[in-house]
């Protein structure tokens, strides 16, 4: 019988383990790079495009989108979605420079003009969990999104004095309810206690904005917003969800 041999040497060598590290370490960043690519969605340092799906870096790109107008601009363009940018307006501190108009969203009355980075935010919460709910829980597309406004030039809780409103420069909308294409309206002042499917649908859609907007705020927060979401892209706040 023939044995094999092999040198005692091997691994011995400190410059072997080395070699043998770095090789392991390279292949591991090579197909880093390669899974990142073909996933966009979770590489932190490529552009955001809302074509994509969301993924582990979604969230922190939108956040880095609310006090940098031309890059937010730069996602509507590159992602394709139809919207319209409208000349400043208001003075001092309800003064609007970033007024977009995103005309595909099922708002009602209107689409009303709010920043950029809320409106980005209202597309991928539409989209991501109010369309998919409504299907799931009623069997039913969305055929509204009911809202209360977004702009409104005065103080928070409309005090006299203490910090503005995200109203006051159209960086919020307040959200009333949703109607489905089947006729069934779903009231957040009406619907969202109990046990039902609609106070269900209700609380879903509140937690899924919290993926997308910056503050959340519902009924279990305050009496204040007993009738309505308020849904913000503050850069002062990330993640309240209330």
């Amino acid at each position: 019988m023939v044995k094999a041999h092999f040198s005692k040497r091997i691994g011995k060598f400190t410059g072997d383990r080395r070699v043998l590290v770095f090789l392991i370490l390279a292949s591991l960043l090579i197909a880093g790079r390669v899974w990142l690519a073909e996933h966009p969605e979770h590489d932190p340092w490529a552009p955001l495009d809302l074509r994509d799906p969301v993924g582990w870096a979604t969230e922190a790109k939108l956040q880095s989108l609310r006090e940098d107008v031309v890059e937010c601009r730069g996602v509507l363009d590159r992602s394709d979605v139809v919207h319209e940018i409208l000349e400043p307006a208001g003075e001092g501190a309800c003064r609007r420079e970033d007024r977009t108009v995103l005309t595909t969203l099922p708002l009602s009355p209107n689409s009303p003009p709010v920043t950029c980075s809320a409106s980005i935010a209202l597309l991928l919460w539409e989209r991501e969990a109010v369309a998919p709910l409504a299907e799931e829980i009623f069997g039913s597309e969305i055929q509204r999104i009911e809202h209360l406004g977004a702009y409104s030039c005065r103080r928070l809780y409309g005090r006299d004095s203490g910090p503005w409103s995200e109203h006051a420069t159209a960086n919020a909308i307040d959200i009333a309810g949703f109607v489905l294409a089947d006729g069934t309206r779903i009231s957040v002042l009406n619907d969202w206690s109990g046990e039902g499917y609609k106070a269900q649908f209700l609380r879903r859609v509140r937690d899924d904005a919290c993926n997308s907007f910056s503050t959340v705020l519902s009924p279990d927060y305050n009496a204040a917003h007993a009738d309505h979401f308020h849904l913000d892209m503050s850069p002062r706040w990330r993640s309240v969800c209330r």
